[in-house]
């Protein structure tokens, strides 16, 4: 990780929600103590059970949110993209963070000052408009997981975990994010269920894969299987 503190947000090509926020406030951007973080690929920007002492915004990259589960078996809820807010979850309630966040590519953030942020929400309508609308868009994945995990089989949650990929980078067509074992993370099964299942859609004529390329052939037959699960 490489850090840079001081960061002139006024030159700063990302000019994100707390940006356009601190200027209709009038504060000044010092007292955002604002720090931009540098992640290589597989860095964890934040850690389960570590103390939460900035909000966090990903401005470059791409990074999974996941559970930290016994004996390393991990389950990533989510994949994030920017503009996205990492630590809502732990916003206002928790001291710690109650999951872990991950680059799975490189992947860049701007830290600001926690209590900074919680002034702004209070005071600035439309900061508390924006940070209950991704509060809202993480729970609804959160919960979609949650329902994916309880009542599908191991193949309606990979064909659910390629759905989502789908929806993710828009297209039909997509590269692998993400390993064969966190894909299997995604969806709650073991590595070698996830390379069979893969297989057996393969063979199907429902997905092709090259690679790390994906593609889904026949959309319609995959979320029919997500569906029954």
């Amino acid at each position: 990780m490489k850090v840079t503190r001081n960061v002139a947000c006024s030159t700063c090509r990302h000019k994100c929600d707390i940006f356009q926020a601190v200027l209709s406030s009038g504060r000044s951007f010092d007292a955002a103590k604002t720090i931009q973080a540098h992640f290589r690929k597989h860095e964890k920007i934040c850690k389960q059970g570590d103390h939460v002492s900035h909000a966090i915004y990903l401005v470059e990259g791409t990074a999974k949110l996941y559970i930290e589960g016994i004996n390393g078996h991990n389950i990533i809820l989510y994949l994030m993209k920017p503009p996205a807010y990492i630590g809502l979850l732990s916003f206002f309630e928790s001291i710690q963070y109650t999951y872990s966040v991950t680059a799975i590519e490189e992947s860049k953030v701007c830290m600001v000052d926690l209590d900074f942020l919680k002034a702004l929400y209070l005071e600035n309508h439309e900061v508390l408009l924006k940070l209950n609308k991704a509060f809202g868009k993480s729970v609804a994945l959160i919960m979609n997981k949650i329902i994916c995990l309880n009542q599908k089989n191991i193949r309606g949650r990979i064909a659910e975990s390629l759905l989502y990929l789908s929806g993710f980078y828009g297209s039909s067509r997509f590269s692998l994010p993400v390993t064969r074992k966190e894909l299997g993370e995604m969806s709650a099964i073991s590595e070698e269920n996830t390379v069979r299942l893969l297989t057996e859609l393969r063979k199907e004529g429902i997905i092709k894969i090259e690679n790390r390329d994906v593609t889904i052939r026949d959309k319609v037959l995959l979320r029919k299987i997500s569906e029954l699960g």
